[in-house]
C-alpha cells in the first residue's frame, strides 16, 4: 500500500512533457436524423480525409448528448443506426478508425463525473449554448447545463490532441482545455491540451435564411439539403434558395450571402475555390447557376444516398460495426481511465 502511495506521489510531481504525447484525433456527432450537406461538408467529409491519413482516429455517435432534450427511445435507436449508415456511406472506413456509440463506453460518464467535480457553476453559465437553449424551454434538465463537461470528458478520455469541430464549438474546446489544466494541476500531469482542428470548409448556411447556419432544427424543410434527398427534391430546394436581384455570380459573403452560400457549396462539392467557381460562371445568371449547383449536388449525393439505403437494409452489419468499434474504444478508454482512477485515489 505504501509503495502505491509513493508511486502516486512521484507521478503527480513529475510533469511529463506534452511534446511526448502522440497525436490523437477525436470528434463526435449527434444521432439527430439524416445529416444535411452542412454536416457532410463541415464535418463528415473532413473525418473521412483525416482517417485515411492517420491511424487510430476516434469518432463517436454521441447518443448520450441527445437525451439532454426529450427523445423517443425507439427513434433514438433508429437515428443511431441511420447516422452510422450515413457515416459509412460517406466513406468512413471502420477498419481505418475507431467508430462507436458513445453510450456503450461507460468510461465517458465516469470521467464526466470526475471533471464535473472540478468545474465551477459560473464556467458553465457563461457558455452560449446554455443561454440559447434554456431560453426556449420552461424547464430544462441538469444534463443540458452540464453536457459541456461530458463533451470535455469525450475528448480527454482518449487524450485527444486535435478535435475537428466547427467554430461554434470554440467555447467548449476552451472548457476542455481548462478542465485538463485543473486536473493536471490537482492530480499530476496526464491530459494534453486539446486544440481545435479547423475543417477546410466554412460553415454552410441555410438556403432560406443565408444569414443563419444550416440547421436540422429549422422548421422550413427547404432550408437544408439532406444526404438522402432525391434529385427532384434537391432541384426544388436549390431553385427556392434565397439569393438577391443581382444577376452575376460573385463571391461576397457580407453583401451577397445567398449567392455566396451556393458558391461555397459548389466549391466544396467540386473541390474548387470560390474564385474558380466565379471564373467558370462569368456569363451565367443566378437562375442558371442554381441549376448548375443542383446538378453537382445530385452527382455527388446520389451514390451516397444509394449506399445509405443499402446499409439501412442491413441492420446486422451496422450492429456488427458498432460492436467492433465499441470493443476498440473500450480498450483505449479503460487504459486511460485506469490511470485517472489511480491519480484521483480511487484504486
Amino acid at each position: 500500500m505504501m509503495q502505491q502511495l509513493r508511486h502516486s506521489c512521484k507521478f503527480s510531481h513529475s510533469a511529463e512533457s506534452a511534446a511526448n504525447v502522440p497525436r490523437q484525433i477525436f470528434s463526435g456527432i449527434q444521432p439527430t436524423g439524416i445529416p444535411h450537406i452542412g454536416n457532410y461538408l463541415g464535418a463528415i467529409k473532413h473525418w473521412v480525409e483525416l482517417s485515411s491519413k492517420q491511424s487510430g482516429v476516434v469518432f463517436s455517435i454521441v447518443d448520450l448528448h441527445s437525451i439532454t432534450l426529450p427523445q423517443d427511445p425507439h427513434q433514438l435507436r433508429c437515428n443511431t443506426l441511420d447516422m452510422l449508415a450515413c457515416l459509412l456511406a460517406c466513406g468512413l472506413n471502420p477498419d481505418q478508425c475507431i467508430l462507436f456509440q458513445q453510450s456503450s463506453v461507460l468510461q465517458h460518464t465516469e470521467l464526466s463525473w470526475i471533471l464535473g467535480c472540478l468545474c465551477s457553476l459560473p464556467k458553465l453559465e457563461h457558455l452560449p449554448q446554455w443561454k440559447e437553449k434554456s431560453e426556449k424551454y420552461k424547464e430544462v434538465g441538469v444534463g443540458l447545463f452540464t453536457y459541456p463537461v461530458l463533451q470535455s470528458a469525450d475528448i480527454l478520455l482518449y487524450r485527444a490532441t486535435d478535435v475537428p469541430v466547427g467554430e461554434d464549438q470554440t467555447k467548449h474546446i476552451e472548457l476542455a482545455r481548462h478542465l485538463a489544466k485543473l486536473f493536471n494541476n490537482k492530480y499530476g500531469w496526464f491530459f494534453p491540451q486539446p486544440r481545435m482542428l479547423p475543417g477546410p470548409v466554412a460553415k454552410i448556411r441555410s438556403l432560406r435564411k443565408p444569414e443563419m447556419k444550416m440547421s436540422k432544427s429549422d422548421l422550413d424543410t427547404k432550408s437544408q439539403i439532406n444526404l438522402t434527398d432525391s434529385p427532384d427534391v434537391i432541384r426544388l430546394k436549390v431553385k427556392k434558395a434565397v439569393t438577391d436581384f443581382t444577376g452575376s455570380i460573385t463571391f461576397d459573403p457580407a453583401s451577397r450571402p445567398g449567392v455566396s452560400n451556393l458558391i461555397e457549396i459548389h466549391a466544396a462539392m467540386a473541390d474548387l475555390s470560390p474564385e474558380e467557381i466565379c471564373e467558370q460562371n462569368l456569363h451565367t445568371d443566378t437562375a442558371g447557376y442554381k441549376m448548375i449547383v443542383a446538378d453537382i449536388l445530385i452527382e455527388k449525393l446520389t451514390p451516397i444516398r444509394t449506399e445509405i439505403e443499402k446499409l439501412q437494409a442491413n441492420k446486422d452489419y451496422l450492429l456488427e460495426v458498432l460492436e467492433k468499434g465499441c470493443s476498440k474504444a473500450y480498450e483505449l478508454a479503460e487504459n486511460n481511465m485506469a490511470e485517472v482512477r489511480r491519480l484521483v485515489g480511487f484504486r
